[in-house]
């Protein structure tokens, strides 16, 4: 395999919804909310319309739009044996996405992330885990991750325990590492372990602007650059209506935004930028080609509803 994705197995229900409907449910837009109880998702989704369901999950959505650019593919993450768990795995196979994982009847059920779209395009995220978040190292296979040429992480996956002690077995067993930050609600959670792996351990971070500066309490650019300099890693960066940039090696390259775009839903903006990126770098293309591929990805994923380019 050329990449393989570790990542959280969530069945994405997108739904239009109104800026009123975030204020009434005390959401915060253009963030990801974890919902802890069944019950609450349930509440919340009950009077919506449902546009479009998906087999999502971050790293699994950049794995599908690496597939879709026909490089061989893996995919790990933890579903149960129930409706919502079949239609993930049926959606990974029909896009050529081989699953190193097999389902069984878990105490919770398969992940589910309801996907709220505002009339800006802007998307509000809540997350029933389910249970995705229970992955634990048992579920990670040392032979499948040593026969891939990279691995894939994602940010929302890390947490306290089991899931920790999964990552670590990833990695020690991987022969290079990259990751996506996600999230500036899992950076702001997870501040201390994100910055240890940034440093010392990833040899590829994936991270939008507003992550990266949280991640080094960052109050200009700048200061960005310096400390990327300074780790000597290969940090990519996304900044919106500002372009891309790459730090790696000490050199800078950017890379500007496509412009004139139709945004309907910016959803999976930040996970096919990377599955363009690494499609370039698997495949030895500069860092400037490598870029363009990212950015093309992402400028066609946001002019469509939902995370996959038909």
């Amino acid at each position: 395999m050329k990449i393989l994705g570790i990542g959280n197995a969530i069945i994405d229900v997108i739904c239009k919804v109104s800026e009123k409907f975030l204020i009434e449910n005390n959401l915060t837009k253009g963030t990801m909310k974890l919902i802890f109880e069944e019950k609450e998702f349930q509440n919340l989704i009950k009077d919506l319309k449902i546009e479009r369901t998906l087999s999502g999950g971050s790293v699994a959505n950049s794995i599908v739009g690496l597939s879709q650019l026909k490089n061989k593919v893996g995919f790990i993450g933890k579903i149960s044996d129930d409706n919502f768990g079949n239609e993930y795995e049926k959606g990974l196979l029909k896009e050529n996405v081989e699953f190193f994982y097999t389902k069984k009847k878990e105490e919770l059920p398969t992940g589910t992330c309801l996907i709220l779209v505002t009339p800006d395009s802007e998307r509000t995220m809540c997350t029933y885990l389910g249970t995705a978040g229970k992955i634990n190292e048992n579920d990670i296979k040392p032979d499948v991750i040593s026969s891939s040429e990279m691995i894939f992480l994602e940010g929302y996956l890390w947490d306290e325990g089991e899931p920790k002690k999964a990552f670590a077995k990833a990695m020690k067993n991987a022969k290079r590492v990259a990751m996506s930050l996600s999230d500036q609600f899992c950076v702001d959670r997870h501040k201390k372990d994100f910055f240890e792996l940034v440093k010392n351990k990833l040899d590829i971070t994936f991270a939008n602007e507003q992550e990266i500066m949280s991640l080094i309490n960052a109050k200009s650019f700048d200061e960005v650059i310096v400390f990327a300099k300074q780790i000597n890693k290969h940090l990519v960066v996304t900044r919106g209506a500002k372009g891309s940039i790459v730090v790696r090696n000490k050199e800078i390259t950017e890379y500007p935004a496509q412009k004139n775009l139709k945004i309907v839903d910016l959803t999976g903006a930040g996970d096919l930028f990377a599955a363009g990126y690494l499609h370039g770098y698997i495949n030895n293309f500069s860092i400037q080609k490598s870029l363009e591929q990212g950015t093309i990805l992402s400028s066609k994923i946001i002019q469509i509803l939902g995370a996959r380019i038909q």
